[in-house]
């Protein structure tokens, strides 16, 4: 049986028909900068992408013809949940990240990548190159791909001297490597801190920034806190 064909037009109808004015107005506080935002809320996005990823979704995909932000959502989301093997997901998830224009398009896509935890060998060999890249978008989609699928102790060293090499002035770049910071933090207290007291390479707004969403984190203990409180004050 042939699968139905997914199309822009077809697609933008079904948006337009979920918009949420008030949402619109929330969400767009969210992403200054971005101006075309119809206001559907994630769930609904998520649902749709389930749905497109059953379907015969590829030369949709592969036209990158976005008119609305929640276009470029849908399309990250539905590579993410479709059915495919690994060697053709990462295709696809390459092709995406060049059009990735906000932080949130980068955040909620990578952190869909379950598949990442079950072939951890050949996304990491993947991302390789997005900690060199000129694009901001594409920095923090390494820097966010490795707090959402790489917190763990075999990837420690390498990931931090991953973050290292970002070195984008883009905020949304910068922020992303700081938030990922927290999180190896969080999850590995005592080596972190001795990193970031004697072996940083950061600059030094990531490097506050690191502190800051260390601070802030509801995973780290108050013994832990208050020497990071200290670091920040002295620093």
């Amino acid at each position: 049986m042939e699968k139905d064909k997914v199309t822009s037009v077809k697609l933008r109808e079904q948006l337009e028909k979920m918009a949420d004015k008030e949402y619109k107005k929330f969400h767009s506080g969210l992403l200054p900068g971005i101006d075309n935002i119809l206001g559907v809320r994630l769930p609904k996005l998520r649902s749709l992408a389930k749905e497109i990823a059953k379907k015969d979704w590829e030369a949709w995909f592969l036209e990158a013809d976005d008119k609305y932000y929640e276009e470029t959502m849908v399309r990250g989301l539905t590579v993410a949940y479709g059915k495919m093997d690994c060697d053709t997901r990462i295709f696809y998830i390459r092709k995406f990240v060049k059009d990735i224009n906000n932080w949130a398009v980068c955040d909620c896509v990578s952190n869909t990548l379950k598949e990442a935890e079950k072939f951890p060998e050949k996304y990491w060999e993947f991302l390789e190159p997005y900690f060199e890249v000129s694009g901001e978008y594409e920095a923090r989609f390494g820097a966010v791909m490795l707090l959402s699928h790489f917190v763990k102790k075999q990837y420690l060293e390498e990931g931090i001297m991953r973050l290292e090499r970002i070195r984008h002035e883009g905020y949304y770049a910068k922020m992303a490597v700081a938030w990922a910071i927290s999180v190896y933090f969080a999850a590995f207290p005592e080596e972190m801190l001795e990193y970031l007291q004697k072996d940083c390479r950061l600059d030094d707004f990531t490097y506050r920034k690191s502190l800051q969403k260390i601070l802030e984190s509801y995973r780290v203990p108050e013994e832990y806190k208050a020497i990071i409180k200290e670091m920040r004050q002295r620093g």
